[in-house]
């Protein structure tokens, strides 16, 4: 296999390594943490210790996106999360915003993010690409079949690698139309998002196939169901999923090494060793 092509992506941090993303969910119902960050104070004092702890850029999302999550209004979401972006962004922090909706998008946008994370790829609200590109900021393109509520029923695939990859490009080329500079997009296989877990593994094992497309790649394990369902116990148990920080940091590991962009994680601290291992890793062999 070739060396993986570094990407930088304009406004955001180059660390010369894979980006570790830390995740804030500022709600009360989200699969790993919900409620643990509800409060903005305690949303806040999480996303700094983030930082503290090794991360490049902080994820703030007000809406679940869990398996079954039923959609919230535009204005409840801007509720939990303005207050957050602003605090981060105040104290320096580089912010990205979690959010499928392009109202919610330009107010953390003002409010300091500096990337938008959405999890439908514009698909969810067709006013999201020209808010990007008026306000060209990077954009993660994440592939999605659709809303939380029925996405398992989507989950039906002949070759899941190829399919992915194909329908990427088809929202690549579909928001460059729209006017977004693909060299601020961002893509992300959506693992788990009307995924089975040998579909996961099938996009983890094909990074090089997806790195086809030329644009940086967010890698998103941590904590999904495919790993508690390969660490279940004798009895199929599935592991709970904050006992899965630790296949987490191997796949953040095997992701960089593979020529992942950034790896989002809620554990940090062991995610950033990882990387910073892989990207030594791949400088003593080059």
């Amino acid at each position: 296999m070739s060396e993986p092509v570094r990407h930088r992506v304009p406004g955001l941090p180059d660390p010369g390594r894979c980006l570790v993303m830390g995740v804030v969910n500022v709600t009360p119902d989200s699969f790993s943490d919900g409620g643990n960050f509800f409060d903005p104070d305690i949303a806040i004092r999480h996303g700094l210790d983030l930082m503290a702890e090794g991360a490049d850029l902080v994820d703030v999302g007000g809406e679940s996106t869990r398996p079954g999550a039923q959609r919230i209004s535009p204005r409840e979401e801007l509720r939990r999360v303005r207050p957050v972006i602003e605090a981060l962004a105040a104290e320096g922090v580089p912010v990205s915003v979690d959010t499928m909706r392009a109202e919610v998008a330009e107010v953390a946008i003002g409010a300091g993010a500096k990337l938008i994370n959405d999890v439908s790829g514009g698909l969810a609200d067709r006013a999201m690409a020209p808010l990007v590109a008026k306000a060209a900021v990077p954009y993660v393109v994440m592939h999605w079949r659709g809303h939380s509520h029925d996405m398992n029923n989507r989950a039906v695939y002949s070759d899941v690698l190829t399919e992915v990859r194909d329908e990427l490009r088809q929202r690549v080329d579909g928001l460059a139309a729209e006017g977004v500079d693909p060299s601020l997009m961002v893509l992300d296989p959506g693992l788990g998002f009307a995924k089975k877990g040998s579909h996961d593994w099938e996009l983890l094992a094909g990074m090089d196939t997806l790195a086809e497309l030329g644009l940086p790649m967010l890698i998103g394990a941590s904590r999904k169901r495919f790993l508690g369902r390969l660490l279940a116990a004798p009895d199929g148990t599935p592991r709970p999923f904050q006992q899965c920080d630790a296949a987490t940091v191997t796949v953040s590991a095997l992701a960089a090494q593979a020529g992942a962009w950034c790896v989002r994680v809620h554990d940090v601290r062991p995610n950033a060793d990882a990387v910073r291992v892989a990207a030594a890793w791949r400088a003593a062999a080059r």
